[in-house]
């Protein structure tokens, strides 16, 4: 499990690696999903993701963070979607 800070970190690197910068970051107990964007910008986040698997946390971060950018499901956001965690799984290998 990791911390609330660490966590939002961990957003903030991959804000930065996605060229995206969210206006707010927050937690907060969610009952249907992990996260959540809103228009403004604002990323929303369950802290039941603390306690998932580095990959599940990144695929829930990335998720958010490219509505930032495309706030529908298309097939530019799914191919940056799989790109930038084929990336990740790339680089947590080595």
């Amino acid at each position: 499990m990791i911390s609330s800070e660490k966590f939002k970190q961990d957003v903030r690197t991959w804000a930065k690696e996605i060229g995206v910068e969210p206006k707010e970051i927050h937690i907060r107990k969610m009952t249907r999903k992990w996260a959540s964007c809103s228009s403004r910008g604002r990323l929303t986040f369950d802290p039941s993701l603390f306690k998932e698997p580095e990959r599940v946390r990144s695929e829930a971060i990335v998720h958010e963070l490219l509505h930032l950018k495309y706030p529908n499901h298309g097939k530019m956001f799914n191919a940056l979607l799989k790109t930038y965690l084929k990336s990740n799984s790339k680089a947590s290998v080595k």
